[in-house]
């Protein structure tokens, strides 16, 4: 079974390596502020998610529940007739 172990420092430097030979030392600072950038938006929409999830349990936890309302008529229906064709007169 795999291991799920954090790179050591030799391999983090070999990661770095890889990584510069890919996209050259002229695009990492763009590469890096684009990652900045973009775990900035997540960051920010998951703290929107989250108050909105907060919001609407407290809005739960405020509101009286009527359960008579929210649930259908406890009564049994009343049997009816059947309902008889219309006989033809011969």
């Amino acid at each position: 079974m795999f291991a799920l172990v954090t790179p050591g420092p030799t391999e983090w430097v070999l990661i770095l390596v890889i990584v510069l030979v890919l996209f050259g030392a002229k695009k990492l600072p763009e590469l890096a502020r684009s990652l900045g950038q973009s775990m900035n938006e997540f960051r920010k929409a998951r703290e929107e998610f989250d108050k909105e999830l907060h919001r609407a349990g407290e809005d739960l936890k405020g509101t009286p529940q009527n359960t008579q309302a929210a649930q259908p008529s406890q009564q049994t229906p009343q049997a009816q007739p059947p309902i008889q064709p219309p006989t033809q007169p011969s």
